[in-house]
């Protein structure tokens, strides 16, 4: 009998570690601890994957309750800023005030959005609220969460529209004034989707005139900002790195466009950007990595352009050239009004060019540009420094974060 259980117990061990077990660049930080988490996450879309195919429920949603009733068994920060759930013109924010500020004198204020594929994350998530927390200790500031509406329940560009309304209302005057901001003194950040949609908004803001106040400063966390190139070198290279695999990534463009999930293969090898699709004409300098990379990142990968693509992608998916939905394709006069910038990038993470090439594109533009590139670092490190999830990579990204805004906020 105990014979029996060892053997079946060391089986079960052998298929638990060959699961969890996946090759990983030496550069990584913390492989086995990421392989552990990587493989947590694989379970939990599988799952999910599985009831939606029983049409028991939508795995985005299924994703999102199990993360929320885990949150549950953590304790609730005491103390810090004072925190409170809003709306500003319709959409719901969590506000977080500082307490540290001496009465009458302004505070910095910043718009947060979070990362999570435009269908995940929130607000109320731990890593963001604890981060955001953070930031308004430590930057004496206003910090606005946005909880912008998620796929399924809506698509392109309603996260997008969200983030601007609730932007343009905390950017009123008389807003400002309420929370003793310093209109001087407003950013906005966010990372990974809420990268590109505070890239997206800060461009919308730059060139509205109806806006009064502008932003002083952005901030983006290994931000998404394009879907025309899903073969650049950080792509190829990290493919199979977690926790953000290169098919996964094109199925979350899909659902925020409101797409056939049967483009992930002709998307995977750019038949949508081939050769012979005029629309692109006037666009392609804007994502050629060829002249936007530095030799060092470039390696020795080759591009990836078929002679003859798929037309009817860009026909089906028109927002794919959309600068709503891909701030890497504005245009210079519009780049050239956004603020400063702080631009996080991972060497291990597949949007680690996105991140670059857009920062090369506002320096051309003359934006004063900090690139802050983390060698160890892969893809939602941000969100994993704080326990029970730390890493030292993500308290090395939020060390940085907070340290950029408070010299440039």
């Amino acid at each position: 009998m105990m014979r029996g259980f060892c053997c079946v117990s060391l089986l079960l061990s052998l298929a638990l570690a060959y699961y969890i077990y996946i090759p990983l660049p030496e550069t990584v930080s913390e492989p086995w601890k990421l392989m552990v988490l990587d493989a947590a996450i694989r379970s939990l879309f599988s799952v999910g994957g599985l009831l939606q195919s029983l049409g028991l429920c939508h795995h985005i949603k299924f994703i999102r309750h199990t993360v929320q009733t885990l949150q549950v068994l953590t304790p609730v920060p005491s103390g810090g800023p004072k925190v409170h759930d809003t709306t500003f013109a319709g959409v719901q924010v969590r506000v977080y005030e500082t307490s540290s500020v001496e009465k009458g004198k302004l505070k910095r204020g910043l718009i947060f959005l979070h990362g999570g594929g435009w269908a995940l994350g929130g607000t109320k998530e731990q890593s963001y609220d604890l981060l955001c927390r953070k930031m308004a200790d430590e930057l004496k500031a206003v910090i606005v969460s946005v909880e912008y509406r998620l796929v399924p329940d809506v698509h392109f560009p309603q996260q997008y529209d969200d983030c601007l309304e609730a932007t343009k209302y905390f950017l009123k005057p008389e807003v400002l004034a309420l929370y003793s901001v310093d209109p001087e003194h407003v950013g906005v950040s966010g990372d990974s989707a809420g990268g590109n949609l505070a890239a997206a908004v800060a461009q919308q803001v730059s060139v509205d005139d109806s806006i009064s106040v502008k932003f002083s400063a952005q901030a983006l966390i290994y931000p998404v900002l394009q879907a025309l190139d899903f073969n650049t070198p950080s792509y190829l290279q990290n493919q199979n790195v977690p926790i953000l695999y290169r098919p996964a990534l094109i199925h979350f463009w899909l659902q925020y466009l409101n797409a056939d999930h049967s483009l992930v293969y002709p998307m995977l090898i750019n038949n949508h950007t081939a050769k012979d699709q005029k629309a692109l004409s006037k666009h392609r300098s804007k994502f050629d990595w060829t002249t936007l990379l530095s030799p060092e990142f470039q390696k020795n990968y080759k591009p990836v352009i078929p002679v003859k693509g798929s037309p009817k992608i860009l026909k089906k998916v028109p927002a794919l050239l959309d600068v709503r939905a891909a701030p890497l394709l504005a245009e210079e006069e519009v780049l050239r009004r956004t603020p400063k910038a702080y631009i996080l990038t991972c060497e291990h993470d597949v949007l680690r060019d996105d991140g670059l090439m857009y920062a090369w594109r506002l320096q051309q533009a003359g934006v004063a540009v900090t690139s802050d590139h983390h060698a160890d670092g892969f893809h939602g490190t941000l969100s994993f420094a704080f326990w029970p999830l730390k890493f030292e990579a993500g308290e090395r990204a939020v060390l940085n974060l907070i340290s950029w805004l408070n010299d440039h906020l």
